[in-house]
Parts: C-alpha cells; sequence; structure tokens
C-alpha cells in the first residue's frame, strides 16, 4: 500500500513538473496519469542510456524526463 502511495506522489509531482516545463497543465488525474506513464517511459529511457538514477529525487527525474517525452509526442499527434 505505501509503495502505491510513492509511485501515485511521484506520478503526480512528476507529472506536475512535466506540464510546468512543457507549459500545460493536465490537471491533478491527468498529472498523475501523466507522470506515472512517463515513469514508465523514463524507466526504459534511462535503462537503454544505461543511467541508474536512485532514491526519491532520481526517480522524480526519471518520471519527469519520461512525462515531458510523452507530452512532446502526445503534441506531435495533434498537431498532424
Amino acid at each position: 500500500m505505501a509503495a502505491l502511495f510513492w509511485f501515485v506522489l511521484i506520478g503526480l509531482v512528476a507529472g506536475w513538473l512535466a506540464g510546468m516545463l512543457m507549459k500545460g497543465g493536465f490537471g491533478l488525474i491527468g498529472d498523475i496519469v501523466i507522470g506515472v506513464l512517463g515513469a514508465v517511459i523514463g524507466g526504459y529511457v534511462f535503462g537503454l542510456l544505461g543511467i541508474n538514477s536512485g532514491g526519491l529525487i532520481g526517480a522524480i527525474v526519471t518520471a519527469t524526463v519520461g512525462a515531458v517525452i510523452l507530452i512532446f509526442i502526445l503534441r506531435l499527434f495533434r498537431r498532424a
């Protein structure tokens, strides 16, 4: 239960940070979804690059980078 709480909290923070960096918020639920999906994407990308980011700050950075990538891709499809 505690792991789920931290996963959602990291997703919320990462989604919010990505929204700030990419100039657009998605609301509470949207930020959580973007952040959680971003965590998956960021973990995959960081793994491919051989980057190991541990701890709470590392998890937030990884999820935020993934969320920024996700928002960028979503905007590409939205424009097309």
